[in-house]
């Protein structure tokens, strides 16, 4: 068997194909394969991609549909393998190890298996001259694998093209249909064949469309199998079983090559489904992110990176963003399978558009409070910081209309999360007949800090009021004691606002894992620009 075409994604600049065979030379000899590492490949990148506004959002991100479990999460460990070609910067950031490609190894091997054992329909044809008879013309329309083991076999990172999986002394059982004319005489029946010491050599290229989905090719296939057992049934079986010896050689070598032939098929089956991976979600009547690709594969020998563009984008309207991200440098750990990156670009793009889209705003009755909160909404309450309020309007209820007059801005440090908020806040008289009577103005700022946990699949927190700040923009009522009003407000967030909000913080909500898939061990940490989340995998059908 000649050397099988290892293709990078587009042809060299020159216009020509490198081949390589995946397995060594060793493997091609009679004797028996012997496994070795990946021929090194050319890969020539592709232009990095931003995208667009245009597409139809779906309600929820599918990013693993479509295909078996098994299937998918051995696409989920191999796509981890993108980085940026352009200056454009990630917003998530992500990153899987050798470890995690090991832990993958055995769900590459149901891959491999699930395109091989079932029925193929081949159209395998030969001719054998045989002495004193003439030449025997023989096809092979179908064949079914009955048993595939697939025991000993790597799995590698192939630099600048994507994974290589390797399999050697498989073994593999099929039976076959066949049809053989020799001069005017034709005869049918069907076969029986095993192949011992199989070696098969698969490189999976990856990579990522103009559009940013994920993308995979089959960038080279070897396959070798020395040790065959060939026995006919039906028809003048006694015949061809005597010439078996003499149709081995060249039966072995078609046979190579179709086996990497249905492995092709099979991953190009894969690549049309990829085709409908949607990369945008919306979230709300608000809000959907974008979670493209940014680049194409650029693989290194201990780990494959993905970036994602993880921005927020309004689902009326793709309002031009005033942030842009910034490079993450991820820790070179070779222990955890997999590491996250989200950097504070993520959020302040989510509070950009919902402070666009005017959802961050909020009417607050005299119901919605605790009952032992310090201030009450009513005019005697409220009368305490302004003394004509009461006189005006006495014992009718009070209603706040509270916005974020800016939009929130969060920042990321080693120590904690830091939010500044920038709110007004006006107060209304409701009267007998329902009429909102306007009484004043506030602009309230708080500057606020969070410390993020995760515990199995699910990711919580706590937050804490750093300081909070009141000013008077405009009064109907007289002058406001806005320094007692400001205090008053402190001790009531302390007291009740931030315990309110942290018991419904800490137990967190489920972080988006494919079905089946567990996080072992996960770890938060804080650094500057981005929190990053290190975890195994652990994986039950």
């Amino acid at each position: 068997m000649g050397d099988v075409p290892v293709q990078p994604a587009r042809p060299p600049q020159d216009g020509h194909w490198r081949h390589r065979s995946l397995l060594p030379a060793a493997t091609h000899k009679e004797s028996g394969p012997t496994m070795g590492p990946a021929a090194p490949v050319g890969h020539a990148p592709r232009p990095c991609r931003c995208p667009g506004a245009s597409g139809s959002l779906p309600t929820r991100v599918h990013l693993l549909s479509g295909a078996t479990l098994g299937m998918w999460l051995c696409l989920l460990l191999l796509m981890a393998v993108c980085v940026p070609a352009s200056a454009s910067s990630p917003g998530i950031k992500g990153r899987v190890t050798r470890s995690a490609l090991e832990y993958g190894r055995r769900f590459g091997l149901d891959l491999l298996r699930s395109l091989l054992q079932k029925e193929h329909d081949l159209n395998l044809q030969g001719s054998y001259q045989t002495p004193f008879l003439g030449r025997l013309n023989y096809t092979v329309p179908q064949i079914h694998i009955h048993e595939l083991q697939m025991n000993d076999s790597t799995v590698d990172f192939a630099e600048d093209v994507g994974v290589q999986l390797t399999v050697h002394r498989a073994q593999i059982q099929l039976s076959a249909t066949w049809r053989a004319q020799l001069g005017a005489w034709r005869d049918s029946g069907s076969l029986r064949l095993h192949i011992g010491d199989l070696a098969v050599a698969v490189l999976l290229g990856l990579g990522a469309d103009e559009q940013g989905q994920p993308s995979m090719w089959a960038a080279g296939c070897d396959a070798h199998g020395t040790d065959l057992h060939l026995e006919f049934h039906r028809g003048q079986s006694w015949l061809y079983n005597l010439l078996v010896p003499l149709l081995q050689r060249t039966l072995r070598q078609q046979l190579n090559k179709k086996l990497c032939v249905e492995i092709q098929k099979g991953i190009g089956r894969l690549q049309d489904s990829l085709k409908n991976v949607r990369v945008s979600a919306q979230l709300d009547p608000f809000a959907a992110i974008d979670l493209s690709l940014l680049g194409q594969p650029a693989i290194t020998k201990q780990h494959g990176d993905v970036d994602l563009k993880g921005e927020f984008f309004g689902v009326h309207g793709r309002w031009q963003s005033p942030f842009s991200a910034q490079p993450v440098k991820l820790p070179e750990l070779e222990e955890p399978m997999l590491l996250v990156a989200v950097t504070e670009f993520v959020a302040n793009t989510a509070a950009f558009v919902y402070f666009t889209a005017g959802a961050l705003r909020r009417n607050i009755t005299a119901e919605m409070l605790p009952r032992r909160f310090p201030l009450k909404l009513n005019t005697e309450s409220m009368g305490n910081f302004a003394p004509q309020l009461q006189q005006h309007f006495p014992s009718r209820p009070v209603e706040l209309h509270l916005w974020a007059r800016r939009q929130p801005l969060l920042s990321c440090h080693p120590n904690a999360l830091h939010g500044a908020l920038f709110g007004s806040a006006e107060a209304f008289v409701v009267l007998p007949n329902a009429t909102r009577v306007p009484a004043f103005l506030l602009n309230i700022d708080a500057n606020v800090t969070g410390k993020p946990t995760i515990a199995g699949n699910r990711l919580g927190g706590t937050v804490g009021l750093k300081s909070l700040s009141v000013v008077q923009v405009m009064s109907y009522v007289g002058p406001l004691q806005v320094e007692k009003l400001e205090n008053t407000l402190k001790f009531g967030l302390w007291l009740f606002g931030v315990p309110w909000a942290n018991k419904r913080l800490r137990p967190g909500i489920p972080l988006p894992t494919p079905h089946g898939i567990t996080l072992l061990h996960p770890r938060l940490s804080l650094h500057k620009g981005f929190m990053l989340i290190t975890t195994d995998l652990h994986y039950k059908p």
